[in-house]
């Protein structure tokens, strides 16, 4: 047995760890944490200082069974799990569970899975660091609390299986503002001026008016005056700037970089940067910290005079801006800037060479950009048009990275160099326009730049980002979707050949991609939390709350006072919701009377979603429609209301058989003959009409057509048929393979039920034997390891 056991947080980082260890070190996994808090209300004891008490979970059993044996015949027990609070929780918890003594328990840590950092931790060993451990302890117990106390407040007031948290709740709450803004928001035109010179040789300078015309008029009236006008060049100016480098990726940036570089949702990139890291590949990928330590500088200046020279090398120290940052900790970067083929997936390839790019970009020099902005003078006008180019004299770091922006940018940016000019120059007028823009509502959230914003409002940490997005998506209080946009028509006012004519023209406006929206119970439960319980809610008392956790991880706070003097206010509030009438909580609306029945009609959320109904509760023969996607419980009209109820409609008449659109539980569909044909998303079943839907009919049986292969008169249970995956065979309700060997088509119907019967029955969800569900639970513990971890 190897004299010396190092117990780590996952599988893969265990298996990359032992090769640099050598024979006298056993190398294993605990699979993330090993206990919690059970279920209930006695996890925690209120009475005496909050005091939690912890289990081992059912799916680590048998892990503290095997570590136990491992500790025991070992001389050294290393803690190797993560280097921040968690991490520093589990090791204590690995300590407790494992009844480890001092004298024999290390604890190290490291921030990349190297040999160089694996021997110096091994080298530089402590104990472990307790106030860290209540850091992340009053984390837990605060969380317990308002999760345990708020929900069944919210499943007795609202509806039942809702769930609320402290910082979930608070980003559930800015999606919702957001989308009330948006709602509120009324669109302003104003036309905007363009013009092309014509300089000879086939050049062309555009310019712009900067300033902007409110009404269509006042365009107008600016291009008459133009018609007669003489342009010329009354001031060149050419002015030098820099650009710099962004620093290298913390959590957040890195979340928001591969969004929009990649298209990763926040989920997706640190399950990435999780298997980069296990791998050795790069450093701790949660971090706030900007800082680069003094052997990567030296590494990525290496690599930067090896590949560009060494006029491309400027070493810079960044400082962090985030108040709770841990600067001792580091940005995240290659562990080896020289590799530049890590041997990973396409996914890991795409991330490593994102994080490669920006840690090497933060040590080279500033590129070198002059602006050359050209002022033309209007004969009889005192406004001027401006022509602007910008050309880059020295590429710097530009060569390797430029960092992508949320913003979209408005106007017409001309890239490279003006054409030669002077001042005086006379301008040859081409033509000119004015076309009308509209301002833009405020931006919806994606999942990355939600993450931004608690960051920058000090709300959560790096290991909470993560989690807090896929927390409010599961609990169906904000959805991520792609919206199409709507037609906007706009004019356009154009001078050319001394005739000015304005033509309407139409665009797709307002098409959303992976934005989140918030669904009608987050709009509800938001408002009760915000009128009951507001410091759940508010902004700045949720990042104090992460100012505290920082103050008890600095030995600065101690953590049961904190928890104390956040919980008597917080549970007598409590109390005194409880007797808060349901009819109270604003989760319907009346919105008039219908004019067919003369009854009520109401907007409200159903026990399956939001609906809006016509009569009231004591109404027998009331009628029900569910609201649909982007329509809101609080701003929904009458007139869109009673739109609901015109489903199912009559379309028309096919192979003498009625058409009939509708929405049931899978979406929308035709219904012709006894059989259903789902609509496309990018037909309503509103509008559909009779031709749409025969095409769609017909498509439907030409799909079926195909699909089927053979069957069989004397047994219409047996049928061979072309699935997603290739042919099988389909027998009452049980799905075959059919073997290489056999051709679908030859198949008999002896053959078919024979396949049928040697197929091993499909096991239900209880079907696994006992020791096969270990096996799995402990399979999907490896490859979710660091997801369970960090919740």
């Amino acid at each position: 047995m190897s004299k010396n056991l190092v117990i780590v947080e996952s599988p893969a980082k265990a298996k990359t760890i032992e090769g640099y260890l050598g024979k006298d070190y056993k190398v294993t996994s605990s699979y993330g944490h090993v206990r919690d808090l059970p279920k209930g209300d006695k996890a925690i004891d209120k009475e005496n200082g909050f005091k939690p008490t912890y289990e081992i979970t059912s799916d680590k059993k048998d892990v503290i069974k095997q570590l136990k044996k491992l500790a025991k015949e070992s001389e050294t027990v290393y803690l190797a799990s993560d280097d921040d609070r968690e991490g520093e929780a589990i090791s204590w918890h690995l300590k407790e569970a494992l009844s480890l003594d001092d004298a024999r328990t290390r604890r190290i840590v490291f921030r990349e899975i190297t040999k160089n950092a694996i021997d110096n931790a091994i080298k530089n060993p402590r104990g472990i660091d307790i106030d860290l451990v209540n850091a992340q302890q009053a984390r837990r117990v605060l969380d317990r609390l308002v999760g345990f106390e708020l929900s069944p407040i919210l499943w007795k007031k609202i509806k039942t299986g809702l769930s609320a948290g402290r910082v979930q709740s608070v980003a559930v709450r800015l999606v919702v503002e957001r989308e009330r803004e948006i709602d509120k928001f009324k669109p302003k035109s104003s036309f905007k001026i363009s013009a092309i010179f014509d300089l000879g040789d086939g050049k062309k300078l555009n310019a712009e008016l900067p300033a902007k015309f409110d009404t269509q008029a006042e365009a107008e009236d600016f291009l008459n005056q133009c018609k007669d006008a003489e342009f010329s060049i009354e001031d060149l100016q050419k002015k030098p700037s820099k650009k710099s480098p962004a620093p290298p990726f913390t959590t957040s940036t890195l979340q928001q970089e591969a969004s929009r570089k990649l298209g990763f949702s926040v989920a997706q990139t640190m399950s990435v940067a999780q298997k980069l890291y296990e791998a050795g590949i790069i450093s701790y990928m949660r971090t706030d910290s900007v800082n680069l330590s003094d052997d990567a500088v030296k590494s990525a200046v290496g690599e930067i005079k090896k590949e560009y020279g060494d006029k491309y090398v400027k070493t810079r120290k960044y400082k962090t801006k985030s108040s709770g940052a841990q600067e001792a900790h580091e940005a995240i970067r290659p562990t080896n800037f020289a590799n530049t083929e890590p041997g990973t997936d396409r996914n890991g390839m795409r991330l490593y060479e994102l994080i490669w790019k920006r840690a090497i970009a933060s040590q080279m020099a500033d590129a070198e950009i002059e602006k050359t902005t050209a002022k033309i003078g209007i004969s009889n006008a005192d406004q001027t048009l401006t022509a602007s180019g910008e050309v880059v004299k020295f590429d710097g770091f530009l060569s390797v990275y430029l960092e992508s922006t949320d913003d979209e940018e408005e106007g017409e940016v001309q890239k490279g160099m003006l054409p030669p000019l002077k001042v005086g120059q006379v301008l040859d007028l081409e033509s000119m326009k004015a076309k009308e823009g509209f301002t833009r509502h405020p931006a919806r959230y994606t999942e990355a730049s939600l993450v931004k914003k608690l960051e920058e409002m000090g709300i959560g940490r790096p290991s909470t980002y993560a989690p807090t997005i896929s927390t409010i998506q599961k609990r169906n209080y904000v959805v991520k979707e792609y919206r199409e946009g709507k037609e906007r028509q706009y004019t356009v006012v154009n001078l050319k050949d001394g005739d000015i004519k304005a033509e309407t023209l139409s665009e797709i406006t307002g098409t959303e991609k992976n934005k989140l929206f918030p669904t009608n119970i987050a709009m509800v439960v938001t408002d009760f939390l915000v009128e009951h319980f507001p410091n759940v809610t508010n902004y700045s008392f949720t990042a104090e709350v992460e100012k505290e956790f920082d103050e008890i991880a600095q030995g600065a706070m101690e953590w049961d006072k904190m928890i104390s003097n956040f919980y008597t206010e917080f549970h007598s509030k409590v109390e005194t919701t409880e007797n808060i009438e349901r009819s109270e909580v604003s989760s319907s609306r009346e919105l008039g009377t219908d004019p067919k029945s003369g009854k009520k009609v109401i907007a409200r959320l159903g026990k399956y979603g939001p609906l809006v109904q016509i009569g009231d509760e004591e109404d027998e023969e009331k009628k029900f429609s569910s609201l649909r996607k982007g329509q809101f419980i609080e701003s929904i009209t009458l007139e869109d209301a009673l739109e609901l109820f015109k489903l199912p409609r009559e379309i028309g008449v096919f192979e003498d058989k009625p058409m009939q659109a509708a929405i049931g539980r899978f979406g929308p569909y035709v219904k012709h003959d006894g059989k259903f044909v789902s609509i496309p998303k990018d037909d309503d079943p509103y509008t559909i009409e009779s031709d749409r839907a025969i095409e769609l009919i017909k498509a439907k049986r030409e799909a079926d057509a195909n699909k089927h292969i053979k069957s069989f008169e004397e047994n219409s249970d047996v049928q061979v048929l072309n699935g997603r995956y290739g042919p099988y065979i389909k027998v009452g309700r049980k799905n075959v393979k059919i073997p290489k060997d056999k051709k679908p088509e030859e198949l008999t119907l002896e053959e078919c039920l024979e396949l049928a019967e040697k197929a091993p029955a499909k096991k239900g969800r209880g079907g696994a034997k006992k020791t096969t569900a270990k096996k799995t639970t402990a399979k999907k513990t490896t490859t979710k390891a660091s997801a369970k971890k960090k919740k």
